[in-house]
């Protein structure tokens, strides 16, 4: 982990090949218990980031990245639903990478993105796939999954990754880029649930196992720790747990 911000804390690590964690720590004094910001990087032929990150931590994380490859190089900003922490910054990093395109589901698209962003989305389809070069990234649309209607996640089929969003969210500032412990996921994960619960659809479970379907082998979550290891067991027990 590289440390690229000292004054905020902001750093970059490799959580796997040509994956990269950008994240931001905000301390409890800012939000109660803690809270990471965190970006993700994939590096290709078309590189593309997954969360813009706040509009305001826009230069930390633009430097972060930078230790990666240069920013103009972005060909794809993409996010799993409108929110600031989502896509706050998306008009920044299309200033600063001008041959990028925003990714996001087609609701989003159609709902507040065609006119938010300063270039026309590409709203994908549930299903639909990226060619990004080496690697291949499919869209799965998770309506208020946990919550927004436009919701949806990012699937890397090349490397069995999903980029999986609020999913397994955990407060704290201080955690490691990555973990292998089932433990050290669910267990502060079903604690911010329960202080923010998921919108209350039936089928919540039902959308859940259907990303457990895909066994991932690399969860990559936007606030806390991303997990490598039975990302499947880990997605059913989730399903488990809202189906309760």
């Amino acid at each position: 982990m590289i440390i690229t911000d000292a004054q905020r804390g902001t750093n970059i690590a490799e959580i796997a090949d040509g994956l990269f964690r950008v994240s931001t720590p905000m301390p409890p004094e800012v939000i109660p218990g803690g809270l990471t910001f965190n970006q993700f990087l994939l590096v290709d032929e078309e590189p593309l980031l997954f969360h813009t990150g706040l509009r305001r931590l826009f230069p930390c994380t633009r430097d972060a990245v930078r230790h990666v490859l240069p920013p103009e190089r972005l060909r794809r900003i993409a996010f799993s639903h409108v929110e600031a922490d989502e896509c706050g910054a998306l008009n920044a990093w299309l200033e600063v990478a001008p041959n990028a395109q925003p990714l996001c589901s087609r609701l989003a698209a159609l709902v507040s993105i065609a006119d938010i962003a300063d270039r026309a989305p590409r709203g994908l389809a549930d299903g639909e796939t990226v060619r990004l070069g080496r690697r291949t990234v499919r869209w799965i649309d998770a309506p208020h999954l946990p919550h927004a209607m436009e919701c949806g996640y990012l699937y890397d089929e090349t490397d069995n990754n999903l980029l999986c969003g609020d999913l397994f969210s955990q407060f704290g500032s201080a955690v490691p880029p990555l973990t292998d412990s089932a433990a050290a996921i669910w267990e502060p994960s079903e604690v911010a649930r329960q202080a923010f619960p998921y919108a209350p659809l039936r089928d919540a479970s039902g959308l859940v196992d259907r990303l457990a379907r895909l066994e991932p082998r690399l969860l990559a979550c936007m606030h806390g720790a991303s997990y490598r290891g039975d990302g499947g067991a880990l997605l059913r027990r989730l399903s488990d747990a809202l189906a309760r």
